[in-house]
């Protein structure tokens, strides 16, 4: 029987991180093994993009952290990862929008991310000269954004961490796992493995691969779509690195793809998929685009971007990604499964995915993440999170709300009342 210390599950960005990581910091006896191909669930069709922002000054200091590896792991794997910082701009359309970007690019940098700033309208235009400005009350500018190859950075990971002397396993799909006094005995299509520890990076797969040890982890596949256009001429006049634009109030993200564009949409009327988890027998495929469903978000990203809306479309792409109620990824130790690791939900892997493998290294290795962890930590989430009902609800809320305004301690509605108090009733009718 093969054995390891660490045994990772899941090719993706986050798994491919993970073993990274523990590899860095000195252990060779660790493998990742992949049902099929590396990036074969969400990574290899991601647009790739990544950002530094986030409305969580925690989230943002790990995102920094995951986009400040990407040039060392490409130097050191050797890996072209067609990486590209060209800075970001999120569009306001509403003076209330303007004074939440200025709030926030205070908080980052009262974390120490310094860079962003505000722009105003005719700044936006003159860098990005295919936003039509109507309606625009300015933007955010942020350096530390950008966009690269999603397969190539999976790669990198994967061939730097075979440099230190990790093994990765292909082709050898995950069937069962039991815990035994030796450790984990992982049951595989290549034969049985055992591992002192297990880390769950499966991402769509997530769920169905915690159900081996008897936990239901709070993740789901959720469909998303964006288009590649053939060549823009207003773009291809654009002879500096054209930043990405987010607009936030129009429900879209525009990247550059050499000559066109690519054109993402996060609708208000999300589809989930395969609630239970993405078949086992599903690989690098796509579903075919469900255009009426975002028609009104892609009539919105056109009038912002108009050069696109005669532009031929390349090619769409519908896939799905994992994703949690908040959002944010599942990592860490599960109590009364020890040496049993979640890294799953990691749904901006190119912002994230080095984050949660320095967080699970350092956690495996040392005993401590090294650093404030708690808004991906999957302890946040208890039994109650893994009601299907609330896990839907609350995962379409989040999807549905990515890019609206929010406020510190809110309070959503989605899957509520889940548990309630004796009085709970006489207060409601009261």
């Amino acid at each position: 029987m093969q054995s390891f210390r660490v045994v990772v599950i899941g090719g993706g960005i986050a798994g491919t991180s993970v073993l990274y990581h523990l590899a860095l910091k000195g252990w060779t006896d660790i493998a990742l093994i992949e049902r099929t191909e590396l990036t074969a669930g969400s990574s290899w069709h991601a647009a790739g993009g990544f950002h530094a922002i986030n409305n969580d000054t925690v989230m943002a200091a790990l995102q920094s952290y995951t986009i400040s590896m990407y040039p060392k792991v490409a130097e050191e794997s050797g890996v072209d990862i067609g990486l590209k910082l060209s800075g970001g701009i999120e569009l306001a359309s509403t003076p209330e929008r303007l004074r939440w970007l200025k709030a926030e690019v205070a908080w980052h940098e009262m974390m120490g991310h310094e860079g962003a700033r505000l722009m105003d309208v005719e700044e936006i235009v003159d860098l990005v000269p295919i936003v039509n400005p109507e309606g625009l009350t300015g933007g955010l500018f942020d350096p530390d954004e950008g966009n690269l190859d999603p397969n190539g950075a999976v790669y990198a990971y994967a061939g730097a961490a075979r440099k230190r002397g990790a093994t990765i396993i292909t082709h050898n799909r995950v069937l069962g796992m039991k815990r035994t006094r030796a450790g984990w005995e992982l049951e595989t299509e290549q034969g049985p493995i055992l591992a002192e520890h297990v880390v769950n990076a499966a991402g769509m797969w997530g769920r169905k691969v915690g159900n081996m040890v008897g936990i239901n982890h709070p993740v789901t596949p959720i469909l998303h779509h964006y288009l590649v256009t053939e060549d823009v001429p207003e773009i291809m006049a654009i002879d500096w690195p054209m930043p990405a634009v987010t607009d936030l109030e129009g429900w879209t993200y525009l990247q550059r793809e050499q000559n066109g564009a690519v054109l993402g949409v996060y609708e208000s009327n999300p589809a989930h998929w395969h609630p239970e988890g993405a078949p086992w027998d599903f690989g690098a495929k796509l579903l075919p685009p469900d255009i009426d469903r975002i028609a009104t978000e892609l009539e919105i990203g056109f009038a912002r971007f108009p050069a696109l809306a005669t532009a031929g479309i390349k090619r769409w792409v519908h896939g799905a990604f994992a994703i949690t109620p908040d959002g944010n990824p599942l990592v860490g130790p599960v109590r009364g499964l020890p040496g049993y690791w979640a890294a799953a939900g990691v749904m901006a892997g190119y912002s994230q995915g080095a984050a949660v493998g320095l967080a699970i290294a350092n956690w495996i290795i040392d005993g401590d993440p090294g650093d404030d962890v708690y808004a991906m930590d999957v302890a946040r989430f208890g039994d109650w999170a893994a009601n299907d009902d609330y896990l839907l609800a609350t995962t379409y809320q989040f999807y549905a709300r990515r890019f609206l305004t929010t406020y510190p301690h809110e309070q959503l509605p989605a899957g509520r009342p889940l548990h309630t108090t004796p009085a709970y009733a006489d207060l409601k009718a009261a």
